[in-house]
């Protein structure tokens, strides 16, 4: 699944179509997690981009009053290519149609999904999410204060996107790896220094990931067509029975909130 990192390279990759104007979009399959509005033809049509962001894994294209909003959901990708190449690959579902060039979002499984909104900050799918952990706001007393309060374990709780978006079952492991703290610890016997560290630590991870161009566990390929790397370089993550980096102990997996964990019980207390 595309997670943060891979997201954010997607959206650095299709940049270059700010202040382009978006002449149409093209639904082959309207049939995605939640159903195309059948109206979004006329809602985007012949609109100037201003500006190509994201929030927690959302893809915003927005425009002067309104903005265009992509999910890639667990296997969608974003591919840019000539307006003239006719080519076509399964599960090619909408293509943006610009003046010389085209984005096109494929996605197998079709968790993915494309809204249409004049206010995104309020949209349904975006208003109640955490905060963004590369923002200043994402800081040691904004987490110590929420694990205070919390009697679940601190994994779940930096993988709990209403506290912290994007912080993906990938980097969770690295970042507490690289923290030193133990997944399964209660939230609330966390300390503040430890909360400072870990936040470092996710910032840290988060940002190495983006500059690898995400991580590639099966296909994940950015929009203008290059690879992740960051999986080369992960010191925990599928990593079980495999001796720690640090230590040598091999790394254990568990399981916690029906995902996969993993860690090395000598280097994380």
């Amino acid at each position: 699944m595309p997670e943060l990192p891979e997201v954010e390279t997607t959206v650095r990759a299709i940049k270059k179509f700010e202040n382009n104007v978006l002449q149409k979009i093209v639904v082959h399959n309207e049939n995605l997690r939640w159903k195309i509005d059948k109206k979004i033809h006329q809602d985007v049509k012949n609109k100037l981009i201003k500006k190509i962001t994201r929030r927690a894994k959302y893809i915003l294209i927005n425009f002067n009053d309104s903005s265009l909003m992509i999910h890639l959901g667990m296997s969608g990708k974003l591919r840019i290519q000539n307006i003239k190449n006719n080519f076509f690959k399964k599960h090619d579902h909408v293509e943006l149609i610009f003046d010389k060039e085209k984005v096109i979002f494929n996605d197998t499984r079709r968790f993915g999904s494309i809204h249409f909104s004049e206010d995104y900050k309020n949209h349904r799918l975006i208003k109640n999410l955490g905060v963004e952990p590369l923002s200043k706001e994402f800081n040691k007393d904004y987490i110590f204060d929420i694990c205070k309060t919390k009697n679940i374990s601190i994994k779940k709780l930096i993988m709990d996107q209403n506290v912290v978006v994007g912080v993906g079952n990938i980097y969770a492991s690295e970042s507490l790896f690289l923290a030193r703290i133990n997944p399964k610890r209660l939230s609330k016997k966390i300390s503040i220094e430890e909360c400072d560290a870990l936040i470092r630590a996710i910032k840290k991870i988060l940002k190495y990931a983006i500059k690898k161009g995400g991580t590639t566990l099966k296909d994940f390929y950015s929009a203008d067509g290059s690879e992740g790397y960051f999986s080369l370089d992960l010191k925990v993550y599928g990593r079980n029975e495999k001796p720690c980096k640090n230590c040598k102990t091999p790394i254990e997996k568990i399981v916690l909130g029906q995902r996969a964990t993993f860690y090395c019980s000598i280097c994380q207390s």
